[in-house]
């Protein structure tokens, strides 16, 4: 499949009907003109599900600050000849793949995305993307933002349910254009003022949560390592990237590039 989506071709909806009135408010907004995808997941046999994680284009001309990373899932009853189409924007890559995975995407077919696209530039970095990505409904996002000037960032701001301590999760991501890499971080605050205050002011570093430390510190430095140790492995093997690298889009007003993969 082509990586810009084409809604009729990708999707096969040509001869299926919204299964509800939801699905059928999405087709009408939905342009997939505005979108280049980032990942996708389909299944067989009968293509009975789709799961794309796409760049949306019509973001960068909207409100400042705005997700710019959409999650589709599809999902084709081919005994009714009915669909119904779901779509959810996102400010990282890890929050739509969670998205998707909650309605029935595996995470590892989702967690590939194409080349040319920036990298994780360290080990915590993959780890803390895996554990939203595997969270299930752990995380309640309560705000989140996007921006591609200085700082080159996003944030999302969350509740964890899982936490014993500090419930409010800030997972801040931050690019470096030059290495082609970006960081992931996950920080710990007791409010959400808190983490508001560390957003506006940037008096510190981000602070890490207390499990990072304490007795279970010991299991996030293992899993750790061995991402460190798949990686290592991986690379030698890991085939370079074709022709196909995604390209900025044209310049304009107040673009803003998703992510800050160069796409």
């Amino acid at each position: 499949m082509n990586d810009r989506l084409d809604f009729a071709f990708d999707f096969d909806l040509d001869e299926l009907a919204p299964a509800d009135a939801a699905s059928e408010e999405a087709v009408k907004r939905f342009w997939s003109g505005d979108l280049t995808a980032l990942s996708q997941h389909h299944t067989t046999p009968n293509g009975s599900h789709s799961f794309v994680i796409a760049q949306d284009h019509s973001a960068t001309w909207g409100v400042p600050g705005a997700p710019q990373v959409m999650a589709i899932a599809v999902a084709r009853d081919l005994t009714r000849f009915t669909y119904t189409l779901e779509t959810s924007h996102h400010a990282t890559v890890s929050f739509a793949q969670a998205w998707l995975v909650e309605r029935g995407c595996p995470p590892e077919k989702i967690a590939k995305l194409r080349d040319g696209l920036m990298k994780p530039a360290d080990d915590l970095t993959v780890w803390v993307e895996r554990q939203i990505r595997e969270s299930g409904t752990r995380y309640q996002v309560l705000d989140n933002h996007t921006s591609d000037s200085d700082p080159c960032e996003t944030w999302t701001l969350t509740r964890d349910s899982s936490a014993a301590q500090e419930p409010v999760r800030l997972f801040h991501e931050e690019w470096n254009h030059d290495a082609g890499t970006y960081t992931m971080r996950e920080g710990a605050f007791a409010y959400i003022g808190a983490a508001r205050t560390w957003l506006d002011d940037r008096s510190g570093p981000l602070p890490e949560p207390p499990e990072y430390s304490d007795h279970n510190g010991t299991v996030v430095r293992a899993r750790i390592a061995r991402i460190a140790l798949a990686r290592s492995a991986g690379a030698s093997a890991a085939p370079k990237a074709g022709r196909d690298v995604p390209r900025t889009p044209p310049a304009g007003p107040v673009q803003r590039p998703v992510q800050g993969r160069p796409l």
